[in-house]
């Protein structure tokens, strides 16, 4: 796995949106902890709705070095969740989001509704992590700049296609939604992309993506990829969401090789130590 370069050297720049620059200042991609408020996401559906179970899910998270804590009221898993109405993400989020906050590590909000987003500002939350790319709610570019606040644009179809070169229309996808953010008057250095493994694509084209990350550094912006627990791992060796440990983490060290800043994962405590001894590791070359 040798490279030409080492790959665990901050990219950051001072005129980025300052949480930004501090979470990307760092020699090793900086870590987001999931939080799913959700009676159905795909890997741990119904775990942490109640208050206490997931402010000591956050505080552990925190305790294992998360440096941004994503908190998600409604699963967009590519296969049998179910859509809710923006009242019923806030209602699920309304107990959780401002204590979350309250214990001092960044809050991104999981939504694709601007009414959502708009809520979750209001009550703590520091980043909007759009799976849409800003290409669904045509309200949510204009909530995110009137905030000021830094965004993850995320690619998504609305269903895979095999046919796809996905690189090319990751790059298209991101065009569109780098000219809606323009538009809106969010400033390129508040923007986080993210190629959206597991989403749109078929198991090939994720693991695609994951090989050919590089190529979204064209773009200019810091990385983010979650890759923890994805389905196209089970094809590889077959396992269950919570039984894919190893290949989330090798996921998630081969991005970090291809250039992603951030790695959002379910498993904090192993993300954190593998992409800190490889970083020890790359630093003795």
């Amino acid at each position: 796995m040798a490279a030409a370069h080492s790959i665990f050297s901050p990219e950051a720049d001072d005129t980025r949106h300052p949480l930004l620059h501090k979470l990307l200042s760092r020699p090793y991609p900086a870590v987001m902890g999931v939080l799913n408020v959700t009676p159905d996401s795909f890997s741990d559906g119904g775990q942490f709705i109640a208050l206490d179970r997931a402010l000591a899910q956050a505080r552990r998270m925190i305790a294992e070095g998360a440096d941004i804590i994503d908190i998600g009221a409604e699963s967009t898993r590519p296969y049998g969740s179910q859509p809710v109405s923006s009242d019923e993400e806030m209602r699920r989020l309304e107990p959780v989001l401002a204590a979350v906050a309250a214990l001092g590590t960044p809050v991104s909000i999981d939504s694709m509704k601007s009414q959502v987003v708009t809520w979750a500002f209001e009550n703590g939350a520091a980043i909007a992590n759009d799976v849409w790319g800003l290409q669904r709610d045509p309200d949510m570019a204009s909530v995110i700049a009137a905030h000021d606040a830094p965004v993850i644009v995320m690619h998504n179809r609305d269903k895979p296609d095999a046919t796809l070169d996905i690189m090319c229309d990751i790059a298209a996808f991101f065009e569109r939604s780098l000219e809606i953010a323009a538009k809106a008057g969010i400033p390129a250095s508040h923007i986080v992309l993210d190629p959206g493994i597991g989403f749109g694509k078929t198991q090939e084209q994720s693991m695609i993506a994951l090989a050919r990350l590089d190529e979204l550094r064209t773009f200019g912006f810091p990385v983010l990829v979650g890759a923890s627990r994805k389905r196209f791992i089970d094809t590889v060796v077959p396992s269950e969401p919570k039984e894919r440990l190893g290949g989330s983490l090798a996921a998630h060290l081969i991005a970090a090789r291809g250039g992603a800043q951030i790695i959002r994962t379910h498993d904090v405590a192993d993300t954190v130590q593998a992409l800190r001894v490889a970083h020890a590791i790359e630093a003795r070359r």
